[in-house]
């Protein structure tokens, strides 16, 4: 706990708390930890050997209704308009400060498992261009190997959506 009595979250902690969200799908040891940070998308893509876009980052936002988790593929971009066409508010991201507290996960490990309980998550249809894709695993050091299939039966998300700006 910190000064102001609310949990404090370390990377370690982060990491092992998605290795037990993903023990009963047995993945829990399937997660890839780099010796140094792979929080860019760039930076994992060139850990895993592999193109930006297979690199599913989680984007985190604030909404009317609390924060919600994007995953969405590495080279795509929140397209502003569909995400308010989508949300019916502006995409407001969650500041740096705020991340860890609200997601329990660090900046640049944030991830689409062991959100906290309030934390609506869902997948963008970029990523679905792809057999296979990274996203981190709780800490800014790790990632693992899923399928779209897999991220949707393991996460759990509350829907696909499409709020990406095209790629190509």
């Amino acid at each position: 706990m910190d000064e102001n009595g609310e949990k404090r979250y370390t990377h370690a902690m982060s990491v092992e708390k998605v290795r037990e969200f993903l023990k009963p799908f047995g993945r829990d040891k399937d997660i890839i930890e780099f010796p140094s940070s792979s929080a860019t998308v760039a930076q994992a893509a060139a850990d895993l050997n592999t193109e930006e876009g297979r690199i599913a980052k989680s984007m985190s936002f604030m909404t009317a209704s609390g924060p919600i988790v994007i995953v969405l593929a590495g080279d795509a971009k929140i397209d502003n308009r569909k995400y308010k066409d989508l949300f019916h508010e502006k995409a407001k991201m969650i500041g740096a400060e705020d991340v860890e507290r609200l997601t329990g996960h660090p900046v640049g490990g944030v991830c689409p498992f062991a959100l906290p309980d309030g934390v609506k998550l869902y997948l963008d249809v970029s990523l679905r261009r792809f057999d296979a894709f990274y996203p981190a695993a709780g800490s800014t050091n790790s990632a693992i190997r899923m399928t779209s299939d897999e991220l949707e039966t393991i996460s759990q998300p509350e829907a696909w959506i499409d709020v990406a700006k095209s790629a190509l």
